[in-house]
């Protein structure tokens, strides 16, 4: 049986604040990117997508697959300002991400020119 109970803090802000992003870039068709978002430096929500879809890029929250096949997101905003919020902020590190890889120098030659031995 689910109870719900309320807990008063009384100098908590009602505003959550994005505090890090982070972004794996994935190569495949439809999964461009894993996040993991930071609120109040406080609470992570990790296996967040960035989905390439028909209209331009979505996000995806974090979900289980259950048996019947089906999927339910294990953390999600309540509201749409939130999910908004949350949206844009992953999809501009996200973009800020690809433009840092497409600016990183390519280096072409042997491993032990390169340094990495």
């Amino acid at each position: 049986m689910h109870q719900n109970f309320l807990v008063s803090y009384p100098n908590w802000r009602t505003a959550l604040e994005i505090t890090e992003i982070r972004i794996t870039l994935r190569d495949e068709p439809k999964l461009k990117a894993f996040a993991n978002v930071t609120f109040d430096n406080a609470f992570v929500v990790r296996g967040l997508k960035v989905i390439s879809g028909r209209d331009g890029y979505f996000i995806s929250m974090p979900s289980r697959r259950m048996k019947d096949g089906s999927h339910h997101d294990i953390a999600h905003p309540i509201n749409n300002e939130t999910r908004k919020m949350i949206e844009d902020a992953v999809l501009e590190a996200y973009e800020r991400e690809l433009k840092n890889k497409s600016e990183m120098p390519v280096v072409e030659g042997p491993r032990e020119e390169q340094g990495l031995i």
